[in-house]
Parts: structure tokens; sequence; C-alpha cells
């Protein structure tokens, strides 16, 4: 079944794929023609993408918009199934903005530029597709293609321990992928009927046995992707040896499938098993924001800094997915959207810095601000931007987050209160991290032997190009939020309706549980919820 006769998201997620698979024909020894060749596909890809949108969805539909299913292999039960609803759409379109942006920050690339940019567009057509994916088995798959790229870019075009770095990725995100198969597996073969559809999923009952297996399994897997503390080592290092354009891919797109998956499968999915581990999520966020900002004071690497900033980060989304109400679940999303711009031009930046001055340790940098103006001030934008500053998109999201748990009526208020304070407090440690980041890079004694005049070390108009890119819509969505929100603020809605509804639910599945599989809930959680 077809709902368009033009199959809109098939065209947007294969694209790429199909534009990747003729590069090795283009006659370009230097790589000139295929750059130019790449971007050119990312950019359609991205006005396919906004002309879709634009004119075939509807932002008061909460079901998926846009489907498209066909048989694949019929003997594994595996259809291509796609669709969209309030939760991917924004998120495809930040994948389709980061990357094509990340395809013209590329233009520096020498090093096998037909193999690099083969990768980027086949990157860019599984990260799509997990967004978009409606069949189980689809969304596994093309979460398991996305790793192949990514292991690439970074142990052929990555730093001095890139094949380091690119093993750990592919090890931690690899074997967490297995948890998703068993998961979907347990899943489609439970109760009467078979099926790998999301939202068939999404309507069936199941044992709180299998329901709480199965959320462990995917809560493992989103989080090494998102990442959760402890599943987070993978990142600093990743981050400190890939180049800059992927990781602007990888801080952010790749995480927030994280995010993604976590309100796609263990909400949406198993709000009676998500009552169970709600309060234990709220802890590893506090954990993951706190946690994240300390590390991050204690890195001289300028990119480890910046990707411990984003393990902090990500502490808001896992706090408003956890927060039982529809306020927390927009800021999360609101959160995955504002950090996938702001880590995207932070990351970028740092690479136009490491471009003029060879290295990356901080401690060797200082006074290049005179040097790089632009650089300098689009840095501190961005910078202001992680920080929360009011009127950017960092402040509103985290707000909302804030708001969301605060107004949640399951948590006990001495529960929410130390929540609020130990979040505030890595609220308190970002702006010192931050700013202590730009003091040591951009003031003070020149350090790093930069010796080039001075406009002519600065920003290109290209470089100043793709900041602007990510910058605009980040103030933007800071000074009027609704340029964001309109598009999920139904969906989420949905989904906290789901979970408050699964409430009244639990004791009764709980009735018919062995003992020793209740979380009833642990004796670290129990004085967290107002509910028994």
């Amino acid at each position: 079944m077809v709902d368009l006769q033009f199959p809109w998201l098939t065209a947007i997620i294969t694209l790429p794929a199909i534009a990747a698979l003729l590069i090795p024909i283009i006659p370009d020894k230097e790589g000139k023609t295929v750059r130019w060749y790449a971007l050119s596909i990312g950019l359609a890809n991205f006005a396919l993408t906004i002309y879709t949108f634009w004119h075939h969805y509807n932002l008061n539909n909460t079901q998926f918009q846009l489907t498209e299913t066909y048989t694949w292999i019929p003997q594994l039960g595996l259809n291509w199934a796609v669709g969209v609803d309030g939760l991917s759409m924004p998120l495809i379109v930040l994948s389709s903005l980061v990357t094509t942006l990340a395809l013209l920050a590329s233009f520096g690339v020498q090093r096998k530029p037909k193999l690099y940019y083969f990768l980027i567009l086949i990157l860019y057509s599984a990260q799509i597709g997990v967004f978009a994916a409606k069949d189980l088995l689809l969304f596994f798959i093309m979460w398991e293609l996305e790793l192949v790229p990514v292991y690439l870019l970074i142990s052929i075009w990555g730093g001095e321990k890139r094949l380091y770095a690119a093993t750990k990725f592919i090890l931690y995100t690899a074997a967490a992928s297995i948890f998703i198969l068993v998961a979907a597996l347990l899943m489609a073969f439970s109760g009467d009927t078979i099926t790998f559809d999301i939202a068939e999923l999404g309507m069936k009952h199941y044992p709180l046995a299998i329901e709480m297996f199965a959320y462990v399994g995917f809560l493992i897997a989103f989080g090494v992707k998102l990442p959760i503390f402890p599943l987070h080592t993978w990142l600093p290092d990743a981050h400190s040896q890939a180049s800059a354009p992927v990781s602007m891919i990888l801080a952010g797109v790749l995480l927030k499938m994280g995010g993604y998956g976590l309100i796609r499968m263990n909400i949406e999915m198993l709000p009676s098993a998500h009552i169970k581990f709600a309060p234990v999520l709220v802890i590893l966020g506090v954990v993951n924001i706190v946690y994240g900002a300390l590390t991050a004071f204690g890195q001289v690497n300028l990119k480890r800094r910046l990707a411990c900033s984003s393990i902090s980060h990500m502490g808001f989304v896992l706090i408003g997915i956890a927060s039982f109400t529809e306020l927390g679940l927009n800021g999360a999303v609101l959160q995955m959207v504002s950090h996938g711009l702001i880590a995207a031009a932070l990351f970028f930046l740092s690479g136009a810095t490491y471009d003029r001055t060879h290295t990356l340790m901080m401690d060797t940098m200082g006074g290049i601000g005179k040097q790089m103006p632009k650089i300098f001030a689009l840095f501190t934008a961005a910078s202001m931007a992680s920080l929360a500053l009011p009127g950017m998109s960092g402040f509103v999201s985290e707000l909302t987050v804030f708001l969301g748990v605060t107004n949640s009526d399951v948590y006990s208020s001495n529960f929410k209160v130390v929540v609020v304070f130990l979040a505030s407090v890595g609220l308190i440690l970002t702006p010192i991290y931050l700013l202590s980041m730009l003091r040591e890079v951009f003031f003070g004694e020149n350090k790093s032997g930069l010796e080039i005049p001075s406009f002519s070390a600065d920003a290109k108009p290209r470089e100043v190009f793709i900041a602007l890119c990510l910058l605009i819509p980040i103030v933007g969505i800071g000074l009027y939020p609704k340029l964001a929100t309109t598009t999920y603020d139904l969906k989420t809605v949905q989904v906290a309706a789901k979970m408050r509804n699964a409430l009244p639910i639990i004791a009764q599945k709980a009735d018919k549980l062995p003992a020793s599989l209740i979380v009833n809930p642990p004796a670290l959680v129990a004085p967290c919820l107002k509910i028994r």
C-alpha cells in the first residue's frame, strides 16, 4: 500500500546511495569534480526533503504519513516500509541539513576523495533510513549500515590514534546493536501475530516480562549511541580523532538516533516497562549532566572537551523522556534538534581552528583571536548557544525540560528537588568550562606559532556560510521556538498521553509476573515515585 503515487520518502532515502554508486566512474583524479558532484547531490536531497515535507506533510496528523510499504524479502518477513510523523520529520530535516553542510565542509579532503564522498553519501542515506523506517527489521539494517561508513571515515581520515578510536567505536556500537535485533524478534513473535511493523508492534499487548527484557535491550543499544554513562567512553576518542566534517555528522545526527530510539521504541511500544525504568533514566540523566560537565574540565584537547559537553547535554534528553509530561518530552525533542545544530557548529569551527593552528591542544594555543576574528566571533556565538544563553535554542530546550520534570505529578517532591538541583549544578559548570575554553584558545599569549597575517588566516566565505547556516536556525529557534516545536507538538502530546494511560495498568501486569522479575520499583528509586 502506498499513500502517494510518487514514492517521496524512498527517493529521499535512496538518492544519495544511488548517486554514491556512480562516483567510481567519474573521471576525476584530484577530487575537484567529485566534491562538487557530492555537494550537488546533498543539496538536491535537502531541497527534495524540504519540498516533500512542505507540500505533502500534514502537521495536524500524528500518525505515520508518506507511508510506503513494499515486500522486499518475504522469506524473512522483511518489508521496505517507511513513513514519517512528528517525531521523525524534524530529525530527517536536521540530518539533511547537517550532512549537506558536512559535504561542503569537506572540500579540503585530498586523500582518496572518491572513497570519502562515497562513504558520506552512503551515510546520508542510512541515517535518513533510520528515522524513516517503519519496519523494525529495516530500522535495524539501516542502523547497522550507518556504522560502516563512520568506522571507515574515522580509521582512514582520522588523527594519529584513528585506528584505536575507530575500533572502539565499532566494537561498542556494533555489539550494542545486537540487542536491537534480539528485542525486535522477541516483540515480533510475541502474541498471536508475527509482525515487524512499528505501528502494529506499538498496539500489541505484551506480558510485563517481555516488555522488561525488550526495554533493557533497547536501552543498552540506544544508550551506547546517545550516549548514556557508563556506555559513553567511545565518544571522546571518536571525536578527538575524526575529521571535523565527520564530527559534525557524529554529534549533529548520530547521537540523536539514540534519543529517537528511546522515544520510538521504549516509550511508544513499551510504556508499561518505561514506567518501571523512568526513575532510572532520570538518575542517569543527572549523572550524564554532572559527569559530562566535570569531565570536560579535565580535557585539554579541544574536541574532547566538546565531546564531553555533548555527553552532558544529552542528559537533558533522558530527563525529558522520563518526565511523564508532554512539556518534558517536548523539551527532549527540542534538545535533540538544538544540540544537533550547536554541536555541528562547534565541531566545524574546531576543525577550522585546527586547519590554521595544526593542533587541538588548548594549552599550546592562545591569543589567536586577534588573527582569526571571524572564527573567534562564530566560535563564541556557538559556545553561547551551548551554555544556554537566553535567546538561543539551547536555553529554550533545557528550560522546557526543567519545567517538564518539575510539573510532573508522578515523582515525589523530594526527588524533583534533588534532580533539579543537581542538573542546575551542571548548568553552572557548563559556562565555566566553555568560557575557559574560549579564554585558553583565543585570548592571552599566542603559543601556537601562528604567524600568518591576520585576515588571511581567518575564516573564508565558505566557512562563514557553513557556520551561519547552523547559527541562524539556533537563534531563530531561541527567539521563536515554534519554528521547531510546531512540527512535533501534537506527537509529544500523544506519546505523553500513552505513558500516563499506562500508569494504572502496571499493577495488573505485575500480579502475573514472577516475583524475581518484578521491578516494583527497586529500592534505589522507590522514594522517587508517588505511585507504587
